[in-house]
């Protein structure tokens, strides 16, 4: 049914990618990618070489349009491509590999050198990214509470090297360059100086050895650093290529000066040029000032003068703050000065696409942030595949230095324009729940005890005796979004985000406490990635311990879970709570027959609050208007189907219906427009 765009689409790809592989090497010579030191370049084949790169992730891409934003790529005359490698997207649970469909990274890495790119690899295991934990999977916090991540704790060096020493590396091998494949670089770790005084010098040395045991001597292997004294000495490894990274109206040559004190020699590398940056959920927007900049500096160098090494007029996307951008100027001035210097660089992110399912991370400076589902990091290509201003701006400039190849630049695709979807209570989680196994303990457990990576949890324990009335309840360690219930009626909203811990309750002896808990997702950077979820800590009543827990994990992303529910497609459900929050919602739209095929198109949710969204079975993330600055859902058309599809929505607060009536459907809209850029607080 999606064939007919497949195949125009691929098309146009591949008529491109014969045409760009003429600019490459005959690949009946002996194949070498290599650092020539005497003369501060790459060589390529024995020649002199620079690549001009973007960041692209291919899970954060669904595969089938995995050739439309490779061949952009390389319209705007880029001539590699870098991605970072997930381990949690790979190894959702411990031993459970998935390596097909949207994870298919063999597939990905070969479309692009079908359209003529060079491929570089950030395999971690550690890669930031925004994403939960920092790719790194929650099981290892199930199985070592007390593992110590990114060290050579021997806990963490156990699952490490097995999945890159017996899964990830023996798979990347036959990809290298010089054996027959597009991959010309590894990256190891990612801004490992940035745990200053954290930094474990025989975890690098352990990774680097099992990276050259696997892939061989001639691998180029590198390192990525914020270029300060700092970092630079403690993330560099030895015999391993040190570069940097900086964003606009930072001085090149000053950086890289920053960069031949610990790499006197060898070609000049931006390993992250950043042409937007991203936001947090629940602030106003900035567009970095130096406050904003000495705030994060401050969660790794606690102590000391402020010093900005990468200074961006952009900043990246989070829940509650309004959408930044990057003026096309500046990025275009400052793309042309790093090139001009004759170094190599990647722009970080060059398209950025989307944190499907509940896979978006948070951060920890001076409070705890989520990041929204949209990763549009402003980037040159859209979250929706289509080309922004900055776009030909970075073509202009990469045409001085690189060949570009000819023919018509792409243009933004159609969007679709599908309309209202009426939406009807399918099923309370109250509902769902009883169909869940529970688990009883002494005291609450987290998450990652109960075999849980994202969703909800919800507790309950009772009242041990009379209480005063109100009484307070206490829940220090809650992590990150509580909902509270005495006897069934809502009592209150816990919020680690807002540092909001504590509920004054009415609770009578024998009453039922429960508490809904959200993970918002784990920390993705700094020293506290090891982010256990749920209940962390023991919860007390006026000071008193609550004692034996009924809780029962419910996996949001996986919507089977509403397969058991008695009403769903039946009559009606009554919601979760009065104002139709803990509720799913279930509607249904219609890509007309006559249409060749399904158009991206956008969700938009006016009138709900928080909740969770998937069309058709596909998780598309979360969504949560009422704090901005993201409003509308990227909706992909790979999973839409001409004729019925299905929508689902899990409200956690308050929905737009009838509160008097469940029946009474209530709306979502599926339009042509994507709004990131939405209000927020005040």
């Amino acid at each position: 049914m999606v064939k007919p765009v497949m195949m125009g689409r691929c098309g146009a790809v591949l008529a491109v990618a014969v045409a760009v592989l003429c600019l490459g090497v005959d690949v009946t010579e002996s194949r070498s990618f290599e650092i020539d030191y005497a003369n501060n370049q790459f060589l390529k084949d024995g020649r002199p070489h620079r690549y001009v790169a973007g960041s692209i992730h291919y899970f954060r891409v669904l595969a089938a349009d995995w050739p439309d934003r490779l061949w952009k790529l390389r319209m705007a005359g880029f001539n590699a491509v870098q991605t970072v490698i997930e381990w949690s997207t790979h190894e959702p649970r411990q031993g459970e590999y998935h390596f097909t469909g949207n994870s298919d990274l063999e597939a990905f890495i070969r479309t692009a050198q079908k359209l003529g790119l060079d491929v570089i690899l950030r395999i971690g295991p550690y890669i930031c990214a925004e994403r939960d934990m920092g790719g790194l999977p929650y099981w290892l916090l199930k199985l070592h509470p007390d593992i110590r991540l990114r060290t050579s704790d021997p806990n963490f060096l156990l699952h490490m090297d097995r999945w890159l020493g017996e899964v990830l590396l023996p798979k990347i091998r036959p990809l290298l360059y010089e054996n027959g494949g597009p991959v010309i670089t590894i990256q190891l770790e990612n801004e490992y100086g940035c745990l200053v005084g954290l930094c474990d010098h025989r975890y690098t040395a352990h990774l680097r050895d099992l990276t050259r045991q696997q892939l061989g001597p001639n691998v180029v292997l590198f390192t990525v650093d914020n270029p300060l004294l700092s970092h630079l000495m403690e993330g560099r490894i030895p015999e391993v290529y040190a570069t940097v990274d900086f964003g606009v109206d930072r001085n090149p040559g000053l950086m890289f000066f920053m960069q031949r004190l610990f790499q006197p020699r060898g070609p000049l590398v931006n390993s992250e040029y950043y042409p937007g940056w991203l936001d947090h959920w629940g602030e106003p927007h900035h567009t970095v000032d130096t406050k904003e900049m000495f705030r994060i500096q401050r969660l790794f160098e606690p102590r000391g003068p402020h010093a900005n090494s990468e200074y961006h007029s952009g900043w990246m996307d989070h829940w509650g703050e309004a959408h930044h951008t990057l003026d096309t100027q500046e990025l275009a001035n400052g793309l042309d000065a790093i090139l001009a210097l004759n170094a190599s660089v990647n722009m970080f992110m060059f398209h950025g696409g989307t944190s499907f399912g509940l896979t978006a991370g948070s951060n920890n400076d001076y409070k705890f942030q989520s990041n929204p589902t949209s990763y549009d990091y402003d980037a040159p290509v859209s979250e929706a595949g289509d080309p922004t201003d900055k776009y030909q701006a970075i073509r202009d400039v990469v045409s001085k230095y690189l060949p570009v190849p000819q023919g018509p630049l792409p243009g933004p695709s159609k969007k679709g324009m599908y309309g209202q979807v009426n939406m009807t209570a399918a099923a309370s989680l109250w509902e769902v729940a009883q169909r869940l196994p529970a688990t009883h303990s002494p005291w609450p457990l987290t998450f990652e005890h109960l075999d849980l990576s994202a969703g909800l949890v919800i507790y309950t324990s009772s009242v041990p005796f009379r209480m005063p009335d109100p009484a307070r309840l206490s829940l220090p360690g809650m992590h990150d979004r509580g909902y509270v219930f005495v006897a069934g009626r809502e009592a209150g909203l816990v919020s680690r985000e807002e540092a909001m811990t504590d509920v004054a309750v009415t609770a009578l002896e024998g009453d039922a406490i429960t508490v809904v808990v959200e993970s918002q997702g784990r920390i993705s950077a700094g020293p506290h990635t090891n982010d256990f979820k749920g209940l962390t800590t023991n919860v007390t009543l006026n000071g008193h311990l609550l004692k034996g827990w009924n809780m029962t994990a419910v996996p949001l992303a996986n919507v089977s879970i509403l397969a058991a529910a008695p009403s769903l497609g039946h009559a009606p459900a009554t919601p979760g709570t009065p104002s139709g929050g803990l509720t799913y919602y279930r509607g249904v739209f219609t890509v007309p027959d006559e249409d060749p095929h399904p158009l991206d198109t956008f969700l938009r949710v006016d009138g709900w609050t928080k909740g969770v969204a998937w069309v058709n079975k596909f998780c598309l993330g979360r969504y949560w208007p009422e704090v901005g600055p993201q409003v509308t859902l990227y909706v992909p058309w790979s999973i839409l189907k001409r004729g019925e599809n299905e929508l689902i929505l899990f409200e956690l607060e308050s929905a737009p219906c009838p509160a008097s009536s469940p029946a009474s459907p209530c709306a979502a809209t599926l339009q042509d427009q994507h709004v990131i850029d939405g209000p927020t607080p005040p």
